[in-house]
């Protein structure tokens, strides 16, 4: 899954109470944390990672903190989404680390500042869990909750290499509205779920935000001694429509694939991409691929797609690809029903009253989740509570702004 807390997508460290002996900003450093013994800064040796001073009592004469002292740091996700899993990683830190920690996230929409962000409703989504020094902890997540915000506890103090997020990518369906946008890009929801091989790199980086700076950050795999061929496949943002498409080979000189092709997959009648072959079809035929060089194709119009894949013939690698598009409506409404389940539920409510409901029709509605698909969708806004007096008049069309609002 996509790492929310990746400082490409965006990610943060926007408020700390304590980072004196190394900066909390390392915490989201994509690559794996490294130590060089022996490096002294005035502080102390020099520790890739956030690290806090040593905690004593809080009262003269008391040299020890109590159960509940503890250093934290809070994270801005560099892309808001639902959270499945954490890695808490202590790397390096052997005779420093925490005894344990714990992590909290929070929904906080909008540019909040730190001030906002302190005040936000916190859900625990780890409880405090003993950790061991220099090491890589994994912890599920079970959750359904679109998070904007994490804040990561240590007790009492000491020190965490690096923090990972990994989640669903879930934005807000009105910020898209209107636009063609990169419908593979992870930053909007993108995700490659699946490749034939990922020897030398990720085939996360294909739809990585940015340029690849280097050959490294693009995907790579080994050299095929078959007849077949190497591929990747990609679920999308939303069902939307391919308007063009990018197809990146930049620092693959001598390792580029001859060929490439695209084909496409429509999901939102409940087929399922990874089994049903017969399913696909082709969005760019067979084309010869240049190295070192960005393809700009345009694929066959007029069906939507949920997912792509990308075929290398025979093998080699690819640095980005990117399927600029545009939603189509089931796929807006697909997204903003997704997305209106999991917002807390103040959250909910305060984007139905925008779209023109009433506060009690809004807390109706909101409480009628999960509405899943359109139909009960549809049926829980024509089944809310009649307005009397003369307000009810307006009923109508204030319940056409929600349908606009969740795209039904």
């Amino acid at each position: 899954m996509v790492n929310l807390a990746s400082r490409a997508l965006g990610a943060g460290v926007v408020a700390t109470n304590e980072d004196t002996f190394a900066d909390a900003e390392n915490l989201l450093v994509a690559a794996p944390a490294e130590f060089r013994p022996h490096t002294f800064g005035h502080k102390g040796q020099i520790m890739d990672g956030w690290e806090s001073r040593r905690r004593r009592g809080a009262s003269a004469g008391q040299p020890h903190p109590t159960d509940e002292d503890h250093d934290w740091a809070v994270v801005r996700l560099g892309a808001a989404g639902v959270i499945r899993g954490l890695v808490v990683d202590t790397a390096h830190f052997t005779g420093n680390y925490p005894e344990s920690a714990s992590v909290e996230a929070a929904s906080i929409p909008g540019h909040p500042s730190p001030a906002e962000v302190a005040e936000a409703e916190w859900v625990e989504v780890l409880p405090r869990t003993p950790l061991r020094g220099d090491s890589a902890h994994e912890f599920p997540v079970d959750s359904a909750v679109r998070f904007t915000h994490v804040r990561l506890n240590i007790f009492p103090d000491g020190g965490v290499a690096r923090l990972r997020v990994h989640g669903e990518v879930l934005p807000d369906p009105r910020e898209l509205d209107g636009l063609t946008f990169d419908l593979a890009a992870q930053e909007h929801g993108g995700v490659a779920e699946a490749a034939s091989d990922r020897f030398y790199s990720s085939p996360h980086n294909l739809n990585a935000p940015g340029r690849a700076s280097v050959m490294g950050e693009g995907w790579e795999t080994r050299r095929r001694r078959d007849k077949a061929n190497d591929w990747v496949r990609i679920a999308l943002a939303g069902g939307g429509e391919a308007l063009a498409v990018e197809v990146d080979t930049t620092h693959f000189v001598a390792n580029a694939p001859g060929w490439a092709d695209l084909a496409g997959y429509d999901a939102s009648a409940g087929g399922d991409p990874a089994t049903d072959a017969d399913g696909w079809f082709p969005l760019l035929p067979r084309t010869r691929l240049q190295p070192d060089t960005r393809h700009r194709l345009r694929p066959a119009p007029g069906r939507p797609v949920t997912h792509v894949r990308i075929d290398v013939h025979p093998d080699g690698g690819l640095a980005r690809l990117r399927v600029t598009g545009r939603l189509t409506e089931a796929g807006r409404a697909a997204l903003a029903l997704r997305w209106f389940d999991a917002v807390p539920a103040a959250e909910a409510a305060a984007a139905l009253t925008e779209a023109g409901l009433t506060a009690a029709e809004a807390a109706e509605l909101t409480a009628a989740r999960p509405l899943g698909g359109p139909v009960a969708a549809r049926a829980a806004v024509a089944g809310l509570s009649p307005s009397d007096g003369p307000d009810g008049e307006h009923s109508s069309r204030r319940r056409s702004a929600a349908w606009r609002l969740l795209g039904i």
